[in-house]
């Protein structure tokens, strides 16, 4: 049980790296399609439930592991500021017509990047458990 709730834990993280990469582009300046923000809204929502529902399921599923574990409380915190400014970014990254990139304040850049620093925070501590 364990192996396999890792793997979709895993599986999970990846899909939010997916979407992740995709907005990257959007804030670079890659022309946004309503495809490619259906794919990258749906990565990052599933990815983004995946990671939490699996990751505490597999809290649960460990007895060396504790909900209370500050590692855990940490990795929560930063799930909680990587899914909220994701909604932000979302919000504001629309669909434009043809070749034109995207328009971008700045805000939405700064929270777009944020966003990315707050990923990596998190797969950082999911990696080496500082404090387990």
């Amino acid at each position: 049980m364990y192996h396999a709730l890792l793997f979709l834990h895993v599986l999970a993280a990846f899909f939010m790296g997916a979407a992740v990469v995709i907005y990257t582009s959007f804030v670079l300046g890659s022309p946004v399609n309503r495809a490619t923000r259906l794919v990258a809204e749906i990565l990052w929502g599933v990815g983004g439930l995946g990671v939490l529902a699996f990751g505490v399921w597999r809290v649960f599923n460990r007895p060396e592991y504790e909900i209370w574990d500050g590692w855990i409380i940490a990795a929560l915190v930063l799930w909680v500021l990587t899914m909220g400014s994701g909604a932000q970014v979302s919000r504001k990254v629309q669909p434009t017509e043809g070749d034109l990139p995207a328009p971008i304040d700045r805000r939405t850049m700064f929270t777009h990047w944020a966003r990315v620093a707050y990923f990596i925070a998190l797969l950082a501590i999911m990696v080496w458990k500082p404090g387990a």
